[in-house]
């Protein structure tokens, strides 16, 4: 098997600065672009696990650019070209220090709450009654702040993210436009290619007043995804539904006792287990995009394969 690549420690030309974060490794260079280097390392309930995946880095980072390119006219986003099969290079901007979740779906995390009473979530009231994994009447939009590196991300209101000074008013409204926007056509994507585009989360930015979508978007890690066939029988008796999205990653960590609480330990990754979570993203990638997925540096040094196409970029820009 392909070898992970989980950390990369670049000095790049004009390199001013470089973020960590919990998949993806930002330069910022000459404090104008930044480049991404999707890594594999992979992360549930906010822990980095301690095995990479292989190839999902370049999955990630090639769906994420496809859908980019896909929703370029619905919202104005930061890439700018795709130097290597695993980076981005985009326009550094400014991020609001919230994430824009919306959902369609009563699932996950707020299927678990939901379950346990709750009936409001960031400020957003969900009717008595429903069942798991069936659809609000209108996808509802359910913000998180976006937390510092080892914290949790929490569920916030617009209230409140108006009340601290998170967003002004008038940029708030233009997120939510653009998130529902956004979402709309990541539906209209997924259906045709029979699949249900469950909930997602959008990150965004702004430099010089004009707001962009930055970071990924649509991939497995930031989203979910039902198969549509046979979506309404296994709705109607109570069936887990079959779906592409790291939440299998999560309920496998569960029931190995992992939520990511304090004391509690990362069950083993065996190879199995590694190699059963890359074919799924895999999986993932061929079926949204009717393509086949090519693993990319088979048999190369993916850190000095990277290094050569992102100095080559910087370089000529």
């Amino acid at each position: 098997m392909k070898k992970a690549l989980v950390k990369t420690d670049y000095c790049f030309p004009g390199q001013e600065s470089v973020y960590h974060g919990k998949v993806r490794d930002v330069y910022n260079i000459r404090g104008e672009i930044l480049i991404m280097v999707a890594t594999d390392r992979i992360s549930a309930f906010d822990v980095v696990l301690p095995e990479g995946i292989p190839c999902k880095g370049q999955m990630l980072n090639q769906l994420a650019a496809k859908f980019l390119d896909a929703t370029a006219d619905v919202c104005p986003n930061w890439k700018l070209a795709v130097p290597d099969p695993m980076v981005t290079a985009g326009v550094r901007c400014e991020g609001y220090p919230v994430e824009m979740i919306v959902r369609g779906y009563l699932c996950g995390s707020a299927w678990r709450a939901y379950r346990s009473g709750v009936r409001e979530i960031c400020g957003v009231k969900i009717p008595e009654g429903m069942r798991e994994n069936e659809p609000f009447r209108e996808p509802v939009v359910t913000p998180t702040t976006k937390a510092a590196q080892g914290a949790h991300d929490e569920d916030i209101s617009r209230g409140e993210i108006l009340r601290r000074g998170l967003v002004s008013e008038a940029d708030y409204e233009v997120l939510e436009k653009y998130t529902l926007a956004l979402f709309r056509r990541g539906t209209e994507i997924a259906a045709r290619r029979g699949l249900i585009l469950v909930d997602t989360k959008y990150e965004f930015g702004h430099r010089e007043g004009k707001i962009f979508l930055i970071d990924e978007i649509h991939t497995p890690d930031s989203s979910r995804y039902f198969y549509r066939e046979g979506y309404e029988q296994r709705l109607a008796g109570g069936e887990p539904q079959r779906q592409l999205s790291k939440e299998f990653v999560r309920e496998w960590l569960m029931s190995n006792g992992f939520q990511g609480l304090a004391g509690q330990r990362v069950p083993e990754m065996t190879p199995e287990i590694v190699d059963g979570i890359s074919n799924r993203y895999v999986e993932l990638y061929e079926q949204i995009t009717g393509e086949a997925f090519v693993r990319s540096g088979e048999e190369e040094d993916l850190l000095s394969r990277i290094e050569k196409n992102v100095v080559h970029y910087i370089n000529n820009h």
